[in-house]
């Protein structure tokens, strides 16, 4: 049997294409509506439903409560169960049922109503016992679905969980929500790092390699090596910065007719280094410089040229800096 497997996936993303745009076509107040709902909410905004409208609806809930909506799933099931004292009475519900007529989500709409919550239903039929509990309708009904025996939840459950996203990103807007909010939320994603880590959380300020100027280089290099930084921070008669010596300015002095050993530690360093004196600085912002710069480590310092500490490169990277 010869299927054109590249035909029949292009079809399958035309047929959802086609019932997105068909969705996006029909949308009238009522995204206004659930959105003003969800924003007069004082509580949580439940989602809940059930099978393949359960497993979205918890894409959704987690999709709301990572953009600056509090929400959690709660499954009709469970909630049937001891668990629908989980929706309190300034909670906000979205119930989704392609049919409407699920018999589990069904048995707990009329305890929702009888506390006056507002339901947002996603449905494709306003006149299902879902429809007709709920406060706002949304639209989730598909002419064909990408299965080839139209039965499987395909272009339908697409449909619904762009419905959430689009409900999501309105209210984002809504509330002006910001990238440092975004990344309020996720601390430990790229986003997140990028704009809380410091300088201070990352540079090392302990056993750093720190001698004289007037050290000897053999010294120096003794000092280098066991600091393992790669570069050994010299410093004036005040104790502040007055340079840095690295693998690569010893490298580079061997080639020199005049080197020495004996000679000074700050004969061969580099006595204008970069130095940033805020510790405070974003530490995406020091890995810009230091690859700005071609350089492995930035020493930290503070106003008066104190040092404070050192960060490397590698430090940046295994740390997850982008």
């Amino acid at each position: 049997m010869n299927n054109d497997y590249i035909a029949i996936a292009k079809n399958t993303l035309e047929i959802e294409a086609l019932a997105l745009r068909e969705g996006a076509q029909r949308l009238g107040n009522e995204i206004e509506r659930a959105v003003e709902i969800i924003l007069g909410c004082r509580g949580k905004l439940v989602i809940t439903g059930v099978g393949k409208s359960g497993l979205i609806g918890a894409k959704i809930a987690a999709t709301f409560a990572s953009t600056g909506t509090p929400s959690f799933f709660l499954h009709p099931t469970e909630a049937l169960h001891g668990d629908l004292g989980m929706i309190g009475k300034e909670d906000a519900v979205v119930a989704i049922s392609y049919s409407g007529e699920s018999p589990e989500l069904s048995s707990i709409l009329p305890h929702i109503k009888r506390f006056d919550i507002p339901l947002i239903g996603m449905t494709r039929n306003a006149d299902s016992t879902l429809g007709r509990y709920s406060d706002v309708v949304i639209n989730i009904n598909v002419e064909q679905e990408a299965c080839p025996l139209d039965v499987a939840p395909t272009s339908s459950t697409t449909l619904t969980v762009a419905m959430g996203d689009a409900l999501a990103v309105c209210l984002m807007k809504a509330r002006n929500f910001q990238k440092e909010d975004f990344a309020s939320f996720h601390p430990g994603g790229a986003l997140g790092k990028r704009l809380f880590v410091k300088v201070r959380d990352l540079m090392r300020t302990e056993n750093l390699p720190i001698v004289d100027e007037n050290t000897p280089l053999k010294e120096a290099i003794l000092t280098l090596s066991e600091g393992r930084l790669g570069t050994v921070l010299l410093t004036n008669g005040e104790g502040k910065l007055s340079g840095l010596l690295s693998d690569g300015d010893i490298r580079r002095a061997l080639l020199s007719e005049t080197f020495s050993l004996d000679a000074s530690a700050k004969e061969y360093a580099t006595k204008k280094p970069l130095v940033i004196n805020d510790a405070s600085m974003l530490a995406s912002d020091a890995l810009v410089l230091i690859e700005s710069k071609k350089i492995q480590l930035l020493a930290v310092t503070d106003t008066t040229g104190v040092i404070q500490g050192a960060l490397h490169l590698h430090t940046l990277v295994e740390a997850g800096i982008s």
